[in-house]
Formats: C-alpha cells, structure tokens, sequence
C-alpha cells in the first residue's frame, strides 16, 4: 500500500482557473533552473498531474509558521527537522499513536486529514482523510489554543457537485475549495494567528522558490521551480503540469506562488472520490451498492428525479421485489478472492438486517410530527429528509441537538442551559462575538468554542458566519439554506440570524467505520451512539425543548430494538476507499 490514495480523474473547475493567455509567454526551465524559452505550443501537459503535485503540497511540512521559527533561527530550508510536537504523535479516543508519521516535522494538511498512514500502527487503521481525535490537535501560539474548534472532517467526497453550490466546513464558511485550501495555510491549523496572513503567504512562497527537491515525501525528487514551470526536460511525462497550473516561480510574486500552490492542491482534493476503481479496473464499492446492482436497482437519480424522489422510489422498489420474494441479497465482495473487505473487519453483506434497517432509513412518517401510532410502530428513521441516497446528504444545514446537549453536561450548566443562553440578535451582536478574522484579529469567538467549565463559550454554528461582513462570499448561498423551507423567502435578517443558531452542515454517510468519532465535535465514539442520540433528540424535538431544532428530528420514530439493523445498514455504506 502506497503512502498515498492514487488520483482520481476529477479536474479542477475552469472557473477558478487563470486565462491560458497568461501563459503564452512562459518559459523552459534548463537543468539549472533559468527560464528563458518559450514552450512549445502545442505542449498541454499531462492531465492529472496538477493533482500528483497537489498531493504532494498537500503533505508539505514547510508551510507552517513553526518551520518558519525554524527558519529563522538558522534552520535549513531543505533540512526540515523542526520539531513541532503537534504532530510527534496521533491523539485518538484512546492511546496516542506514537510515532505518528510526520514526527520530528512541522503540521501539514495530511495531520488532520489522514488516509493510509497509520494501517499497522495499534489504535490506528485506514482513514478518509479524517484524524482520530474529537477535535484536532493545532500548534501552540500564545493564545494557548491546543485543539480546532471542530472535528476534522473527511474529505473524500467533500467537493462533489451540488445544485446550490459548494459550502465548506461544517459551519460553511467556505464557497470553494479554494478558500477553504488558502485559509488552512494561512490559519490557526498551520499555526498563525490572525493577522498574520500576509507573513504566511510570503513565508510559503519562500518555501516553494527556495525547494530543491530533496525533502519530497512523494519522492519525484524535482524541485517546486522545476515542476511548476510544466516545461523542464527532466520533468517525467505524467507530471508535466497542464498550462492552467503552471507559475514563474522565478519572477512571480508571493501571492502569484501562493495561488499556484491553492490551486494544485484544489484538484487533488476535488480528486478524492468513494466508489474509485482499482489498478485492474475493478470497482470500489460498498455491500450497498453491491446489493443494488444485484437487483438491477438504479444506483442515482434520473435526470427528472431529486435525491429524495430517488430515495422513495427506492424504497418501493425495494417492497416489491421483497413481496415477490425475489430479492437478492449479498454475502460476499465480488472484487475480492477472499470475499471481504481489505480495510474493514466487519463481513461484505447486505442480508436482513441490513434490508431491515435500509426501510427504516428509508422510511418517512405521514406528517410532522410523527404520530401516536406511528412512534409505537417504530421503524421510521426519517433519515432521507436530511441524508437522502446516493450520497446520503442534502448538502445544507440542520440543528440536529449537537451543541445543545454538549453545553448542557458541562458540570454546572444542566438540562436547559443551552435553551437560556444569552445569544445576540443582530442588532446587538458585534465582532467581538464572532470568529477572529484578518479584519478583527482579538475577536473573542465566544461562539466558535470548545464549551468549557466556568464559561458561556458553545458553538453555535452557521450563527458564526450568517450575516458576517467579515465573511462576504458564502453569504447567498447560507441564505438560500436559512430559507429552504420558507418559500419564497420572506424573512428579514435578523429572523434569518435566529433561524442559523447552531446549524452544521449535513455529513454524507459513506464509510463512517473511517471517520468515527462522530458529528462537529467529536463527540460520539459509535453508530450506536449517534441513533440512540437522535432517539432522545426527536423526543426533546417534539416537545418543544430543542433550541432552534431541525423540524425534520420531529418524524424520527424508532423504537429500541430498531437501532440494531439501523447501524447494520449504515455499515453496509462502508467501502474499502484507496
């Protein structure tokens, strides 16, 4: 197993590409570096190798601002030992791993977003690019923060299409990749301050012209001059950069070197998709998906059906076929000689149980909230309202109680504290309630926290970033959220504000055995843990007592012993990525 997942063919959207006219006048790089000739015009370059290169970026150690210290005090450049101890060892829910793969280095993406790194490490395993700690660990600086606000999300089908338009991170402060990629090397994750944006952005720019090649944990051995010029004789055919990619290291400036870098590390991530195929063309699938072909089920919505149409016509199907006793079930993995998985211990099936938990999940209630009738039957998990097939999520925001029941078991808060909590209106809320930014550096981000005794900090959300000035480009697309089920959207702002109180964006359900733990924060270990959760939730959802909770919780009716074939058929979306 490689270091590494291999790319995909996804390619980066020309819309956040540089005119190829910008190109024209690049020149080769010789050997020794000059760039003085034009390139051929008809040298395009190799597709998919802007994402070989932003794999590579994507695990440099040399853009934090702890290598920076290193640099200043007499480190060298090409020697990169600077010994942040962030990264010497892997926090999990249990044990640390130790070593962890980057020890003796500094923090890079590949930190909190892990993939094969740790398979024969104890406590460690096969990852979606996700780490294994509630919240992940960051650099020390002097405002003695030790951990991310957030649990690392997976990023395996992070960037997948979506009729709305893109929202990253789970309170959507990102509108593209892009952003998200540039404020990670410029932020808290890689150790600067806000405020410091401009000496990260100078300080990877010196990286990148001053790489000789020899630190390359991908191995080419090339240097980033070399490899961005695309033209360098030495430079092998599968890493020749398209001319969209490619950058005059030499002559760019800071910010042109830092865009460069942005957008090759764009396409590797826009790369990782579930559902690959191997080197012998064999897919990689789930039971479920397995379990569909199977039965000649469609595996995505026609071109006249939405995500939830697909998902009830599904169900349907599934009825029939199960009423004429002709449902065909799956015991083993048809890309595997030993039948199993190669990166989980549970068995390749889809039988019963997991049929039994894909109608609950499936399953919707007449109205909301669910019925008297309905909650003793049981078997309805209103799952698809949020989370409907085949990427088992609608890609907005909900409320689900996450925040709300971790703020009230912080000893001395209680049952009902997050529900009286002081939260300002728009009218009286300020920049010092919100994240820090370039623009206000000392914000406190109160509400952008990790709860702590003695304190009113909690997380609230979308509450952080809606109606933020400081934050201007997600902004149509969070409204379009906020009015989702008022259409048209007749609210005013500060309705609006109300309605965005500690929404987090919808996870996709794919391979959950590789991200666990589990929501915003970390803070469930199991499957079972999250349903037996969303239990008690719909309960405090129907009465009344979650703030600002998602409607959709009302039509949850699921009874004890159903939670056993929900996990089964939430396993069963699990896949051996690579």
């Amino acid at each position: 197993m490689s270091l590494t997942a291999p790319p995909s063919q996804a390619m980066l959207s020309l819309s956040f590409l540089p005119s190829l006219l910008l190109f024209i006048g690049l020149v080769s790089c010789s050997g020794s570096g000059a760039e003085n000739s034009p390139p051929p015009i008809a040298d395009t370059g190799t597709p998919g190798a802007e994402e070989a290169l932003g794999e590579r970026l994507f695990l440099e150690t040399r853009f934090a601002q702890a290598f920076k210290v290193f640099l200043d005090n007499g480190g060298n450049l090409n020697n990169p030992k600077a010994g942040d101890a962030v990264v010497d060892t892997i926090e999990t829910l249990g044990a640390p791993i130790d070593p962890a793969p980057f020890k003796g280095l500094s923090i890079n993406c590949r930190a909190c977003h892990l993939v094969d790194d740790t398979l024969s490490a104890s406590g460690g395993g096969m990852r979606t690019y996700a780490d294994f700690s509630r919240r992940s660990p960051i650099p020390a600086r002097a405002d003695g923060k030790t951990h991310a606000p957030r649990n690392s999300p997976a990023l395996v089908n992070s960037t997948l299409d979506r009729s709305d338009g893109i929202l990253l991170h789970f309170d959507a402060e990102f509108s593209s990749i892009e952003e998200l990629i540039a404020a990670t090397f410029t932020g808290r994750n890689f150790g600067w301050l806000p405020g410091e944006k401009p000496q990260a952005v100078a300080h990877i720019a010196n990286i990148v012209r001053g790489d000789d090649g020899s630190f390359d944990l991908t191995e080419t051995g090339l240097s980033y001059r070399t490899l961005f010029t695309g033209t360098n004789s030495n430079i092998p055919e599968e890493l020749r950069l398209p001319p969209q990619f490619r950058a005059l290291i030499g002559s760019g400036t800071d910010q042109d070197i830092f865009d460069a870098v942005v957008r090759v590390v764009a396409a590797y991530v826009n790369g990782l998709k579930f559902s690959q195929t191997t080197e012998d063309g064999k897919a990689i699938r789930s039971p479920f998906d397995v379990f569909l072909e199977a039965n000649g089920f469609p595996q995505s919505p026609d071109s006249n059906q939405t995500a939830l149409d697909y998902s009830r016509h599904l169900l349907q199907l599934v009825k029939t076929r199960e009423t004429a006793g002709t449902l065909k079930f799956v015991a083993s993995n048809p890309n595997r000689t030993d039948g199993q998985f190669q990166f989980h211990t549970q068995p390749f099936l889809f039988g019963a149980k997991e049929l039994a938990g894909l109608k609950m999940f499936l399953a919707e209630p007449a109205t909301l909230p669910a019925s008297a009738s309905e909650l003793a039957s049981g078997k309805i998990g209103n799952c698809i309202a949020c989370h409907a097939a085949p990427n088992f999520t609608d890609f907005k925001a909900h409320n689900t109680g996450t925040a709300q029941k971790e703020y009230d078991e912080i000893p001395g808060h209680g049952n009902g504290a997050f529900m009286n909590l002081a939260i300002p209106s728009l009218a009286t809320r300020t920049s010092n309630d919100l994240p820090a930014t370039e623009q206000h550096p000392t914000a406190s981000e109160r509400f952008r926290a990790v709860p702590s005794v003695g304190t009113t900090f909690t997380d609230l959300g979308l509450w952080n970033i809606f109606a933020n000035p400081d934050m201007p480009t997600p902004q149509p697309k969070i409204r379009t959220i906020l009015c989702d089920e008022d259409q048209p959207c007749s609210a005013s702002q500060t309705d609006l504000l109300n309605r965005a109180v500690a929404r987090f964006k919808t996870p996709g359900l794919r391979d959950l055995g590789h991200s666990a733990p589990f929501m915003h924060n970390g803070q469930f270990d199991t499957l079972d843990d999250v349903l037996t959760f969303y239990r008690d939730v719909a309960d405090l959802a129907r009465a009344g007592e979650l703030r600002n909770g998602a409607t959709q919780l009302q039509g949850i009716a699921l009874n004890p012993n159903d939670l056993g074939p929900l996990a089964a058929f939430l396993q069963s979306l699990n896949e051996d990525y690579q």
